[in-house]
């Protein structure tokens, strides 16, 4: 039911001929597809660990490093992870990864590799989605060829398991290990595509780039990669709790699943959820529902001792325990519009809807208290509200949406990014910090610069085709490809001349302003008192 057929209307994102590459891995032929329209070769759909069913449903991915069989026909896509309201082949035997290389790459060529993690709240998002065409063949113009690679992980239930009974068995944040699983693939097997396992460097978007700074702090990163990209998402972008707090949700997803529903509130659900098939599972999902406003109650829980999130973010940052990789990392103009309810118009509301947000809490009082100072800061003006920089326009909402979408945008991306940023440098770990503020004349006006509208512009091809927004997605994919070759975005080579983004540190706390008519380095003082305040309790607020 969920494995569609017609995986060939994939291949129309892709101008293929009849061509077949071939590749040699271990004991097996890759059958490829060429891309004559972009001078590429694609291999797709390669597993890099065990179906994740029957018994290995629920648990940590079984790396496959090789294949079984003398050929694989690399030339489609494989299906994408269970998920919610996509028009894509569907599949529990999701986990495969996709390697673009420009076309003729020697095996030796030894090519840095940019490593894909998608977004999509952790509960949607499917690899054939990226096609990384435009950044390799810009590579290839830079200079600087190199290879991209994305992958599946799962989603949702399968992939973001909740409470009490998840947490004893160990079956939390396997998103996340699915994520390590291919990196590790990379590892042992890019050098056959012509890439360097040496010179990786992991970039993503939303739970992508939660995802991938989550690494950071307990996994083997250091020896998977070697800089990282972050875009829009830092480790507690989506506050942290420890899986209990979400019993009641995986308690519907269980109760969804018709052989298991009488045993939803047991506190033993796996065996039963083992058994079951793929299309009982997936009523369990539907029974949970898509979230509202960027909600999802499956994503990265705090694991423990010996986890991928042993504590708060904040306090293993503060330890200095984290990987010292360098790294960019930076925000959109106005990310809270997206998940700013647009029927919110009381102070009442959005104080009660802030407290229920990072509840419970080690301290209610200090938390309301907390919220009710946060209030102070964004006071109820227009003109100070997200989206920014558009006056007392309330585009046919409440003032309080704007008020809103401020706050949310400061506490889970901006007041991130800064702590962060800050806490890395001060150690002596090389960043660059970026805001993109290039309008989006595409989207309704309350939207302004929202989350996720980077993306079309790192895969060089925004929705909006004026001379200023083609000319700042040539760009960006320059200084993505620079930082990904040479650890800086300032290698002097590229399609078009750009601006030095100069490196943040604490004598100098500026980034790059990511905008077609005024690219510039800018002060990171923007909101500072409140990101300021936001950050002196960050356990308040589940960072």
């Amino acid at each position: 039911m969920f494995i569609l057929l017609g995986l060939l209307t994939s291949i129309a994102r892709f101008a293929f001929t009849g061509a077949f590459p071939t590749i040699q891995l271990r004991n097996t032929t890759l059958i490829g597809q060429d891309i004559p329209t972009f001078q590429q070769e694609l291999f797709a759909g390669l597993p890099f660990a065990e179906p994740p069913l029957g018994s290995l449903r629920l648990k940590s991915p079984v790396l496959k490093a090789s294949l079984d069989s003398g050929t694989f026909d690399a030339t489609n896509f494989g299906p994408g992870c269970l998920q919610l309201n996509s028009l894509d082949p569907l599949s529990e035997d999701c986990l495969t990864v996709n390697v673009l290389r420009p076309a003729g790459t020697p095996t030796n060529a030894k090519l840095p590799v940019m490593f894909w993690t998608y977004g999509g709240d952790f509960w949607k998002g499917i690899s054939i989605n990226f096609n990384g065409s435009g950044i390799v063949g810009q590579s290839v113009a830079h200079g600087t060829p190199l290879i991209y690679v994305n992958f599946n992980y799962r989603l949702g239930p399968l992939g973001f398991p909740q409470g009490q009974e998840a947490d004893n068995k160990g079956a939390l944040n396997l998103g996340i290990k699915d994520q390590i699983a291919a990196l590790e693939w990379v590892q042992l097997n890019i050098d056959a595509f012509g890439g360097d396992p040496d010179k990786v460097t992991v970039f993503g978007e939303s739970a992508g780039a939660i995802m991938t700074s989550i690494l950071f702090l307990n996994s083997p990163l250091t020896k998977l990669a070697r800089a990282a990209i972050l875009q829009s998402g830092s480790q507690a972008t989506t506050a942290l709790f420890t899986a209990e707090n979400q019993e009641a949700d995986w308690q519907t997803f269980v109760r969804g699943v018709p052989s298991c529903a009488s045993i939803a509130t047991s506190g033993s659900t796996f065996d039963c959820l083992r058994s079951a098939n793929t299309t009982e599972i997936f009523q369990g999902i539907t029974a949970v529902g898509v979230p509202s406003h960027g909600g999802s109650p499956f994503k990265p829980v705090i694991d423990g001792p010996g986890g991928l999130i042993p504590d708060l973010p904040s306090v293993l940052l503060e330890s200095g325990k984290f990987a010292r990789l360098p790294f960019m990392a930076g925000t959109n103009l106005d990310e809270g519009t997206l998940f700013t309810p647009t029927t919110i118009n009381s102070t009442e509301e959005l104080e009660e809807g802030l407290v229920q947000l990072y509840s419970p809490s080690t301290s209610p009082a200090t938390l309301e208290h907390s919220v009710s100072t946060l209030l102070k800061l964004y006071p109820n003006i227009p003109a100070l509200g997200s989206p920014f920089d558009t006056g007392n326009d309330t585009f046919g909402l409440s003032p309080q949406h704007k008020r809103a979408a401020a706050i949310l945008g400061d506490l889970s991306f901006l007041s991130q990014r800064r702590y962060w940023i800050k806490t890395a440098v001060n150690l002596g770990v090389p960043v660059f910090g970026y805001l993109f503020t290039q309008p989006q004349p595409e989207l309704a006006p309350a939207l302004g610069v929202d989350h996720g509208a980077d993306l079309t512009y790192v895969y060089g091809s925004p929705k909006d085709t004026s001379a200023s927004s083609i000319l700042l997605s040539q760009i960006m994919v320059d200084y993505w490809v620079s930082f990904a070759t040479s650890l800086t975005p300032n290698d002097g080579l590229g399609v078009v001349p750009r601006p030095q983004w100069t490196q943040f540190t604490p004598e100098n706390k500026a980034v790059i302003q990511l905008n077609g008519a005024n690219l510039t380095m800018i002060a990171d003082d923007f909101r500072a008192e409140q990101t300021d305040f936001i950050n002196s309790d960050p356990v308040i607020w589940h960072h």
